[in-house]
């Protein structure tokens, strides 16, 4: 487990009580390179907080080292991650992890102390609708990796997190494998909604993937990467390998339009100010600890 910073306001008398906001970062990397968890602990570290509040935040590995939280935590920011999200019977962390997701419901449900708060990203996103059993979890004909225009439903215009965003806004997608075919009768059971879709290709004949779910008012999940910012996307599309798969499957033109506006304040920076910090901002009115 890495532990980080604490956060303290200036002038906060670290004598006297106030809110501390425990934060667990659940790393599904794998140990492999990735500009997720940079994004990730920035925005954490950006987060306004008020004079009488301070965070912190521990990184738990949990598929290279096996390291999965307790509900100790106020917040859970479950990470993207390489391979496959089936199932994989010799795999002892997704067993362990989704004995943490189950914990983080059943507790939200007894409705005995504070919530806690999960946001779930890409492999995440998967592996949860997957364990829940509330949509199809498959394999993308091809890799999706760019930035791309994501459309809100019809819930998803009323939906708090997405507020700030135009329709469609749009996102980073980095994934082999894709969310589809609902099951229309268990998300309304769970009292999930469905938030946003896959951009249309109306050149092909695949259906939209799923993009967003808010699973209950604590969990809210993505297919996409809001933690993505320009910075760590440049370093992933000067890669050859990178550059040459949107080229191919997106032509020289987009992959042009994709660097020119990287940086466009109304694109994937508007995505990652706004939804990761809508959420931060949600869970730490409604989930804290006293110190």
């Amino acid at each position: 487990m890495y532990i980080d910073e604490i956060k303290f306001d200036p002038g906060l008398d670290n004598s006297t009580n106030k809110q501390h906001i425990r934060v667990a970062v659940v790393d599904l990397y794998n140990n492999e390179p990735n500009e997720g968890m940079r994004g990730i602990k920035s925005l954490l570290k950006q987060h306004p907080l008020l004079p009488h509040q301070s965070m912190s935040w521990d990184i738990f590995d949990v598929r290279f080292k096996g390291e999965v939280p307790d509900l100790d935590y106020d917040i859970y920011i479950s990470t993207g991650g390489p391979g496959s999200p089936l199932a994989d019977a010799d795999a002892s962390w997704e067993r362990s992890y989704f004995k943490l997701i189950d914990s983080i419901i059943n507790h939200n449900k007894r409705g005995i102390g504070n919530k806690k708060y999960l946001f779930l990203i890409c492999h995440s996103f998967q592996l949860i609708c997957r364990h829940l059993d509330v949509a199809e979890v498959i394999k993308r004909h091809s890799t999706a990796f760019g930035i791309f225009p994501v459309h809100k439903t019809e819930e998803g215009r009323n939906e708090f997190f997405f507020q700030h965003l135009d329709d469609p806004f749009f996102t980073v997608d980095s994934r082999d494998w894709q969310v589809v075919q609902p099951d229309n009768n268990k998300l309304l059971k769970l009292g999930a909604k469905i938030l946003a879709i896959e951009k249309e290709r109306p050149h092909v004949n695949y259906e939209r993937a799923i993009m967003a779910i808010r699973f209950t008012d604590e969990i809210f999940g993505t297919q996409f990467h809001p933690e993505a910012d320009p910075v760590g996307m440049s370093h992933y599309m000067i890669r050859e390998d990178k550059r040459q798969h949107i080229i191919h499957h997106h032509g020289q033109e987009k992959y042009d339009e994709m660097l020119l506006h990287l940086n466009d304040d109304d694109k994937i920076k508007l995505t990652q100010h706004t939804i990761l910090p809508a959420f931060l901002t949600q869970a730490i009115s409604g989930s804290f600890v006293t110190v």
